[in-house]
């Protein structure tokens, strides 16, 4: 006799009850979420193919990944403060600087009473069934009694970086930059290099940081979802990549970026005095006709970034994750070549505060959109929390953009910017409005003037967008968090000789596991 017939209608509906119950469990177990791989580039600007900053820029790696389904470009991305800590810190923690206190590379998030309490991306993703893990720079690092402290703390699994560029540090610098007339060479002075590394490209540290995160992809993670946290440490200085990279772009052939002398000229003081002029970098440069050369090299950076990044992306395109992982790649904030006569990071111009940033999401049929809409690294905590189906996290300064893809030329609203304490910008879909703390003031009108050469704040008929933009200012600017006490020099060198005592104490130093007694006297050893 067949049993199924035996089963009654009470049964029958008690036997699919708990059928579609076991399905809808399963379908909030860990393992059914998306995976992230976050991968942050230091001091990469939009020299990036797919938006267009530089016409000979080379990336095919970060290209393919945008052009790919369910791949975004945001056009119009913005940094919370325009250098490395402040936007990273206020990535990381939810909370823009003038907020956190976090300011510029001096400030440990956790010398901040405000961001020290946060709860980090990376924590909250652990804290909800994820497995966190990272290589690489992704928190700004920062000297303390543990050794370097470069977020460690924040995830569940942390791997120092290894590899170099094997130069002898006696020859550097490689340009052979001259100095200025009467100025001294400091250690910044220094960094600011470029040249061909002599280690191979698969000994160099960026290499293997992204040769560890392809390795990782063979894991299973005990079934839990991931966040992978990847840091790259170029286009940051000194621009020391292998030649393959150099050769990619011949100087002959390379394209300087447009430089107009006179382009400070029309942003004055409260006093009507010059507030901006060329720095020491450019002068330089410009004294020893290197345009081409530091473009260069430049170009070689990233180019040798977006190789590393494509040894990641190569992987998890064979590997069991390659469907239901959510990848992001961005940079920390833009970077001068020359515009505004000056080259480097910070200031509150478009060059330094609109970054790269790219969203693959899986799933998605449409491929390669290009997004308008403003946005802001300070909007990836909410917005990568809401695509992972994670609940809310509350207390947030950014906003979530997930469903950019229903209206991908939405403008949104303007998004803030910080460079320092009461130094504020704002960019809207068609202006960048710009106070600092001593009352000098920027308007620009971006529909007609994208590179921002003509200051218009003393146009009597542009007051009420002034008005308007005024609006999205900080109501409060919290003071500066504590600066570091630690000499970052006299630090490394106790760590090294810490290193030096055996394999137990490097692992330990590694990792941020030595007793902090023991590194104090150790340092105060080297006084």
């Amino acid at each position: 006799m067949n049993k199924r017939n035996d089963l009654t209608p009470m049964k029958l509906i008690t036997i699919l009850f708990i059928a579609l119950y076991s399905v809808l469990c399963a379908a909030e177990t860990p393992a059914s979420k998306l995976n992230v791989l976050f991968i942050e580039i230091d001091d990469l600007n939009d020299w990036v193919g797919v938006f267009g900053g530089h016409p000979q820029a080379k990336t095919p790696n970060m290209d393919r990944l945008a052009n790919q389904a369910g791949g975004t470009v945001f056009m119009q991305a913005y940094c919370p403060g325009s250098v490395c800590c402040a936007s990273r810190s206020a990535m990381l923690t939810g909370l823009r600087p003038s907020t956190s206190g976090v300011y510029g590379n001096g400030n440990n998030l956790k010398s901040s009473p405000i961001a020290a309490k946060a709860v980090t991306l990376p924590q909250y993703f652990s804290q909800n069934g994820y497995h966190s893990l990272s290589r690489g720079k992704i928190f700004h690092k920062h000297p303390s009694w543990i050794g370097m402290d470069e977020g460690q703390w924040a995830f569940d699994e942390w791997e120092p970086t290894a590899g170099g560029d094997g130069l002898d540090k006696a020859n550097l610098p490689l340009n052979k930059l001259p100095m200025l007339d009467g100025q001294k060479s400091n250690a910044e002075a220094k960094e600011f290099d470029w040249g061909p590394t002599v280690t191979k490209t698969k000994e160099t540290s960026d290499y293997l940081t992204c040769e560890w995160a392809a390795q990782q992809l063979d894991l299973d993670f005990k079934g839990k979802p991931f966040f992978m946290a990847v840091g790259i440490s170029k286009p940051h200085l000194p621009f020391h990549v292998p030649q393959e990279f150099f050769d990619m772009h011949p100087l002959d052939q390379v394209q300087v970026p447009e430089i107009v002398p006179d382009d400070l000229d029309d942003i004055l003081t409260p006093r009507g005095k010059k507030k901006f002029g060329p720095t020491e970098d450019f002068l330089r440069v410009q004294q020893a006709n290197q345009f081409k050369q530091i473009t260069q090299a430049y170009l070689a950076a990233c180019s040798y970034a977006d190789h590393c990044v494509g040894v990641v992306l190569d992987k998890l395109a064979k590997s069991r994750y390659a469907e239901n992982t959510l990848v992001v790649i961005c940079g920390d904030h833009g970077w001068f070549l020359g515009e505004k006569l000056r080259y480097r990071k910070t200031d509150l111009w478009q060059e330094s505060t609109r970054v790269p940033l790219i969203i693959r999401v899986p799933g998605l049929s449409e491929s390669g959109i290009k997004s308008n809409r403003l946005v802001n690294l300070l909007d990836l905590y909410p917005t990568l929390v809401e695509l992972c189906g994670l609940p809310t996290k509350e207390g947030l300064d950014g906003r979530s953009f997930a469903g950019w893809q229903k209206a991908p030329s939405e403008p949104g609203l303007p998004t803030l910017t910080t460079m320092g304490f009461q130094n504020h910008s704002v960019r809207s879909a068609t202006h960048r409005y710009t106070r600092y703390a001593d009352g000098s003031e920027e308007l620009y009108d971006h529909q007609s003037d994208p590179m921002e050469r003509r200051n218009l704040i003393t146009d009597a008929k542009l007051k009420p967008i002034v008005d308007e933009l005024r609006t999205y200012l900080p109501k409060h600017d919290e003071p500066e968090a504590q600066e570091n006490e630690i000499d970052k020099k006299r630090l490394r060198k106790a760590m090294a000789q810490i290193k030096q005592m055996g394999k137990e104490y490097r692992e330990k130093a590694e990792r941020g596991q030595i007793d902090p007694e023991m590194i104090r006297k150790v340092y105060d050893s080297l006084k």
